[in-house]
C-alpha cells in the first residue's frame, strides 16, 4: 500500500540522523587531520630552530606524503584554487612569472597552445613535484614571492594574493589569524553580491541609461512552458517587449553541474527562439572555471547568439553592440 505524503514527511522528521557519518569515515578523516597537524608542527619546530628557508619548504613537499596539503593548509589555499593557479601559470605568457616558476624547465609540449591546455589532476601535480626539481622549486618560489609579481597582483583576487608570502610560511601569529579569518570568510567573500558579474553588468547598463528588468520570468514562457522556464538575469527593456535577454555565468570553480547548466541554457535558447523569434539572447561567460572545462564551455556558448567576458575590451564591445541595436 502506498504511503501518504504526510507519512513520508513524518519519516524524515522523526527518523532523521541530523548529521550522518560512518565510523570508518570519521576515523579516516580524523587520522588525516592528525597527520596534517603533526606535519605542520614538525615544520614549525624546524623553522624555529633552523630558520625559514626555501629548501625547508622544498623538502616538505618532496619528502612528506601530505607535504603539499600541509603547505596549502598553512597558507589558506584551497586545493582547487591552487590547481587553477598552476593552470594560470601554464597559459599566461609573462616573463617575470615564468622566470620565478622556472616555467621553461617543466612545460610540456601539450602546453604549447593555449586552446589545448587541460588542467592537471592532483595526481599529475604530485607526480610532477616528485619527479621535477624545477617544478618543485617554482612552487616554492610562488609561495615565497608570488605576491610581488605584477601579473598575479593584477589578476589574482587580493583575497587570494595575500595568502602568498613569507609571513604565512613563518607561522607568524598575525598571519595565522589572517588564515583563519580567510578560511571562515571564503564562502561569504565568493558569494557577496558586490563581487558578482551581474553587478558589473547592471552598473554598465545604468551608466548607459538603458532600461532593463532583473531576475524575472518571461511572460510567454510562464504560460507555455512553466516547467522549463527560468528566471532571466537581464531583460532589455522589459518582459513585455524583450529585445535583448542576457544571462551571466562567472565561475572560478568547477563542477559536474556546468554541463547541466549548459544544457539548461540551450533549452532556454530554443524556447526564446520559438516564443520571441526577434529577441537576441546574449551571454556573459567568464572565469577560469570555464577555461578549464572546455567541453562544457563549448556547449555553454552554443546557447547564445553572442558571448562576452568581463574584460574591458569585451565590456566596450558589449556597449557598442547595445548601442547599435538601439537599446
Amino acid at each position: 500500500m502506498a504511503r501518504t505524503n504526510t507519512e513520508k514527511v513524518n519519516t524524515v522528521l522523526t527518523r532523521n540522523t541530523f548529521w550522518f557519518q560512518t565510523q570508518s569515515f570519521e576515523q579516516k578523516s580524523e587520522a588525516d587531520i592528525i597527520a596534517l597537524k603533526e606535519t605542520l608542527l614538525v615544520v614549525r619546530n624546524q623553522i624555529q630552530t633552523q630558520n625559514l628557508t626555501k629548501k625547508l619548504i622544498d623538502d616538505l613537499i618532496l619528502e612528506k606524503k601530505n607535504g603539499l596539503k600541509a603547505l596549502l593548509a598553512l597558507t589558506g589555499f584551497s586545493n582547487e584554487t591552487f590547481k587553477r593557479l598552476i593552470t594560470f601559470i601554464r597559459i599566461v605568457d609573462d616573463e617575470e612569472l615564468s622566470k620565478l616558476c622556472y616555467k621553461d624547465h617543466w612545460m610540456e609540449e601539450s602546453d604549447s597552445g593555449k586552446s589545448d591546455v587541460k588542467e592537471w589532476s592532483n595526481s599529475k601535480i604530485e607526480k610532477k613535484i616528485r619527479e621535477c626539481a624545477n617544478f618543485r622549486r617554482g612552487i616554492v618560489n610562488l609561495f615565497f614571492e608570488g605576491c610581488t609579481v605584477p601579473v598575479l597582483s593584477e589578476t589574482l583576487p587580493l583575497f587570494e594574493l595575500k595568502k602568498l608570502g613569507v609571513s604565512k610560511l613563518s607561522f607568524e601569529v598575525e598571519a595565522m589569524v589572517d588564515t583563519l579569518i580567510r578560511y571562515k570568510e571564503k564562502g561569504s567573500y565568493s558569494g557577496k553580491e558586490q563581487n558578482n558579474a551581474e553587478v558589473v553588468i547592471q552598473n554598465l547598463l545604468d551608466d548607459m541609461e538603458v532600461s532593463f528588468e532583473r531576475s524575472i520570468d518571461l511572460e510567454k514562457l510562464k504560460e507555455s512552458a512553466p516547467n522549463q522556464k527560468r528566471t532571466m538575469d537581464f531583460i532589455i527593456p522589459d518582459q513585455k517587449d524583450p529585445q535583448i535577454i542576457i544571462e551571466a555565468s562567472y565561475l572560478t570553480t568547477t563542477s559536474s553541474g556546468q554541463g547541466d547548466k549548459a544544457k539548461t541554457e540551450i533549452a532556454i535558447r530554443d524556447l526564446i527562439k520559438k516564443h520571441y523569434p526577434n529577441t537576441h539572447f546574449w551571454g556573459f561567460v567568464d572565469g577560469i572555471g570555464w577555461y578549464v572545462r572546455k567541453r562544457d564551455l563549448g556547449r555553454m556558448v552554443e546557447a547564445f547568439e553572442d558571448v562576452f567576458t568581463l574584460e574591458e575590451s569585451e565590456l566596450k564591445r558589449f556597449s557598442e553592440l547595445l548601442t547599435e541595436d538601439g537599446a
